[in-house]
């Protein structure tokens, strides 16, 4: 504690001089009674959420048919569980007619769902996307926060990050269609990132990949971070999941896992602008014509082990969440299929490359991101291609942007030097 100030030290470390904008801020607070701290607390959440209550009240108002569609393949999906009917068959209500496409895992949890009506689904379903985007905050942003906590601003710095995460396009996207992808992400970086979790490590994450098999890349890194009781446990756990539903509805799932899971076109056009994975991208660059296997599985492969190697490197020096954002990344841009919600694990990257703040090359990397995937850059491609005196080749670049942004952003994260503090998350 500095005598002068009455400043935490650490609130004053790092800063560029006295006259820095968070050093003054930092000793203006420090001299506030508690209750004042609380209530600027108070207000920033309550100013975070009313940011955020447009984009719930505008994609809640949709017209019918758009609205929140991915939760609406849930509750068909929960539907069919309850009927006894066949789960790969049934159909969401016209125009959508979107199938059900995960194991029959995801049906028995999403019974609950088709117990109420739509519009109370729709209702309750909004907590599930911005709860866990605070949990995903509260591991992926630490470092941060607990250099805001020494100048009493943890509240105040988590609902500005919470207010503009939620206006990133992907997690725009999360709550147009509905989807659970949060819900994994959550329970994937608090089990990877939880320095004394109260289960069995390991747990959370089988639970993931058995409700939507691409979170299984946590079991790869948890394996290569040196966890390997950890990864046993989540191999055991989705196979103890997967085995449950079985029992429960055993026809639909040996449809799922010898049919259903190798039938892609199920999930939509996986030529699309949406579609941002190495597959995608390398479809729409053959286009008319058909990508070859063998092109992608080669790609697939040789951005796999090396995307892996730079996770078990970042773990082995005890730079975890760098190394989480890492496979995060590589879970999007190896699955065949990557829609732009699924982007949203942009945000364990923000928060890795950005760490406590010190660095002002992390901020400014950290804060082009959040830039660029809040835009909504791959669909300005799409209108490009349209254009004629404009190259085809630049529209397919735009289009591709935010596949191409991943992959830089694995060779970013490979050589951006340590950030020099360990923040363990609670």
């Amino acid at each position: 504690m500095s005598t002068a100030t009455g400043v935490p030290a650490e609130a004053r470390a790092g800063h560029r001089g006295p006259a820095s904008w968070p050093g003054r801020v930092a000793r203006r607070v420090a001299v506030w009674p508690s209750w004042a701290v609380s209530a600027l607390g108070v207000l920033a959440w309550a100013a975070a959420l009313a940011a955020v209550a447009p984009l719930v009240r505008g994609y809640l108002t949709n017209a019918p048919d758009q609205r929140m569609v991915d939760l609406a393949v849930y509750r068909t999906g929960g539907l069919s569980a309850l009927q006894g009917q066949p789960l790969y068959t049934m159909l969401t209500q016209p125009p959508q007619l979107l199938p059900f496409t995960y194991p029959p895992v995801a049906a028995l949890f999403a019974v609950p769902l088709a117990l109420m009506p739509a519009s109370a689904a729709q209702l309750v379903w909004v907590p599930f996307i911005y709860g866990p985007l605070a949990v995903v905050i509260w591991f992926a942003f630490a470092p941060l926060l607990r250099r805001a906590a020494e100048s009493r601003l943890r509240s105040v710095v988590f609902a500005v990050v919470f207010a503009a995460c939620a206006y990133l396009f992907p997690l725009r996207d999360e709550m147009r269609f509905g989807q659970v992808d949060m819900v994994l992400l959550a329970m994937s970086l608090a089990d990877c990132a939880a320095s004394a979790p109260r289960w069995p490590r390991g747990a959370l994450v089988g639970l993931a990949t058995a409700i939507k098999l691409v979170p299984g890349v946590f079991i790869v890194y948890l394996w290569l971070s040196g966890r390997r009781r950890a990864a046993v446990t989540a191999a055991v756990a989705a196979l103890a999941w997967t085995v449950g539903a079985w029992l429960v509805l055993p026809h639909d799932s040996v449809t799922y896992w010898t049919s259903v899971i190798f039938q892609s076109g199920r999930l939509g056009s996986n030529s699309g602008t949406s579609n941002q994975s190495l597959r995608g991208m390398l479809l729409r660059e053959f286009l008319p014509g058909q990508a070859p296997g063998a092109v992608w599985a080669a790609l697939a492969l040789a951005v796999a082990v090396a995307g892996f190697a730079v996770a078990r490197r970042l773990a082995r020096q005890s730079r975890e969440m760098e190394g989480i954002a890492v496979t995060a990344l590589l879970g999007v841009l190896l699955s065949p299929v990557s829609w732009i919600h699924h982007f949203l694990v942009v945000v364990v990257v923000i928060g890795a490359i950005l760490a406590d703040g010190r660095s002002g090359r992390r901020v400014a990397i950290a804060a082009g991101t959040a830039v660029f995937f809040a835009l909504t850059i791959p669909w300005w491609g799409q209108s490009l291609l349209g254009q004629h005196d404009v190259p085809a080749l630049v529209g397919r670049i735009v289009e591709d942007a935010f596949g191409i942004a991943a992959l830089a952003l694995l060779v970013i994260l490979a050589r951006l030097r340590d950030s020099g503090r360990r923040v363990p998350s609670d």
